[in-house]
């Protein structure tokens, strides 16, 4: 009974940092790889570095963006950050 006292703080602490820390970034995670898994040729998107564009092209693992000027890049699907509406 004693050990199980002077744990809960430990115990309570842990469920804590489940609930701020770990499950948000595992929803966001979860949110990243909908994202990155529903892209399809023609969307405005922009790269984790900054790049913009559109999807010329996709594959399994790349992706074709083509920038403004007619430009085509490859990246990795896991390059994009987000999808412009």
């Amino acid at each position: 009974m004693d050990m199980l006292i002077q744990l809960s703080p430990i115990i309570l602490m842990f469920v804590i940092f489940y609930f701020l820390l770990i499950r948000p970034q595992q929803k966001r995670q979860k949110q990243v790889r909908q994202m990155q898994s529903d892209l399809k040729k023609g969307d405005s998107i922009v790269t984790i570095g900054g790049f913009h564009g559109s999807i010329h092209q996709i594959d399994e693992n790349i992706v074709v963006i083509e920038a403004g000027d007619g430009t085509k890049l490859s990246f990795d699907r896991s390059a994009i950050r987000e999808v412009k509406s």
